[in-house]
């Protein structure tokens, strides 16, 4: 649990979760791999590639007699305040910082809490273009406007992100911001966030929950990145992929919607020497699991969640399913997920939406999108999704981690009649 707390604190957007995650990947032997160069890939090695600093593959071969992919995808990015070119508005004797919010959050959470400054700069020096990680050593906060002033607050107060959402910076005559954050006169351009600082912190009589900024999505992908680097050996090429720009719809270079996944793939089979024709076989016999949280029964409003397919706190691994599309468990899918978790002891339950609510998305649709797989969307049950501080149960999260784990354990194997997981 110690590893997941140290990835939730330093993972303030995904430019920094990248950089945590590749660190992991060295330091238990994966081979670095890049997008311009010739892979030489190998039987029982390990490998990953980056893409734009902020989404990264990470791949381990086994055995090929049985050649197939067994990935899980999951985000890296969550709800923050991007800050703009110029940001800096002086305001009588202080100075704010202009921002735009990224993804749905709900901003009134980030009100009155301490909030860093992270993400990447890219420098310019001797016409060598490069990126740097960066956080800020100070804290900034944004000031809510007194009930004195606001009498409504607590009717449905409306954020106004241009208005509100503008963080209190410094005094106006000291308002160099990036001073001291990464050496200022070679920045050409930047990808920064106003992000939340709050610790992560177990809570309840028995400290059986965890509060924490970007549950959703970092648990998942920390699950994956446990996954696998802990997993057996099985056959075929497990693949743990986490992309950025999920909260934004995925469609970027570095989002699910993009080809990353795709290449990469097509680039493993090239590099093992399969041809095409070998290539589609292996994705007839693949699987994908879309790791993203789902909405815990809230204790407060119970009405919101669905009639007979409520997702708890504490009721283990959850499968979302969605007639609209949104998840992309099926029958089969689901069939196969719940013979997976029930063989390896694994608590799960089933999610759905309230039929009157819209649904969120997530990133399978999007994966498969770019090429036809047999998949299914699971998550954790978590509440307070997209708040400042989210929350989930411990017991959840060692649950997916024992899933996740016993996926890249299995083989699944295609028959005329149905298919074997062993």
């Amino acid at each position: 649990m110690q590893a997941l707390l140290n990835f939730l604190e330093q993972s303030y957007t995904a430019y920094n979760a990248c950089e945590y995650i590749r660190a992991k990947l060295l330091e238990n032997g994966f081979t670095r791999l890049k997008e311009q160069d010739e892979w030489e890939i190998s039987e029982n090695g390990k490998y990953f590639i980056e893409r734009g600093g902020s989404s990264i593959i990470a791949f381990v071969v086994g055995d090929l007699d049985n050649f197939s992919y067994k990935i899980t995808a999951s985000h890296l990015d969550s709800p923050a305040l991007k800050i703009k070119a110029n940001p800096v508005e002086k305001k009588g004797v202080v100075a704010t910082l202009n921002t735009e919010t990224y993804g749905g959050g709900i901003w009134y959470s980030f009100f009155d809490r301490p909030l860093k400054i992270a993400g990447r700069v890219v420098k310019s020096e001797n016409n060598r273009i490069f990126s740097e990680t960066v956080v800020s050593p100070y804290l900034l906060t944004i000031p809510s406007l007194s009930a004195h002033q606001n009498r409504g607050v607590n009717d449905g107060f409306s954020v106004n992100p241009q208005i509100d959402l503008q963080p209190l910076l410094s005094f106006a005559d000291n308002a160099n911001w990036l001073d001291g954050i990464t050496s200022a006169e070679s920045v050409s351009a930047y990808d920064l966030y106003l992000v939340s600082a709050q610790s992560p912190y177990f809570f309840g009589v028995n400290d059986e929950f965890l509060a924490s900024p970007r549950i959703d999505n970092l648990t998942s992908a920390h699950a994956s990145l446990q996954a696998i680097l802990e997993f057996a050996e099985s056959d075929g090429v497990c693949v743990s992929a986490f992309f950025n720009a999920e909260e934004i719809g995925n469609r970027t270079n570095q989002g699910a919607d993009g080809d990353f996944l795709e290449n990469t793939l097509r680039r493993i089979a090239y590099a093992l020497r399969f041809d095409d024709n070998e290539y589609y076989k292996a994705l007839s016999s693949s699987f994908l699991l879309s790791v993203d949280n789902a909405h815990a029964v809230h204790p407060n409003h119970p009405e919101k969640a669905d009639t007979t397919n409520k997702a708890v706190l504490g009721g283990g691994v959850v499968i979302k399913s969605h007639a609209g599309g949104a998840y992309i468990t099926d029958a089969t899918a689901c069939a196969v997920v719940k013979t997976l978790l029930d063989k390896a002891g694994v608590k799960h339950q089933s999610f759905y939406n309230r039929s009157d609510m819209r649904s969120g998305s997530t990133l399978g649709a999007s994966v498969l999108a770019r090429f036809g797989v047999l998949g299914a969307d699971i998550g954790l049950a978590q509440l307070a999704m997209h708040s400042a501080c989210e929350c989930l149960a411990k017991s959840d999260y060692t649950e997916l981690v024992s899933a996740l784990t016993a996926f890249y354990s299995s083989d699944f194997l295609i028959e005329d009649d149905g298919l074997i997981i062993r």
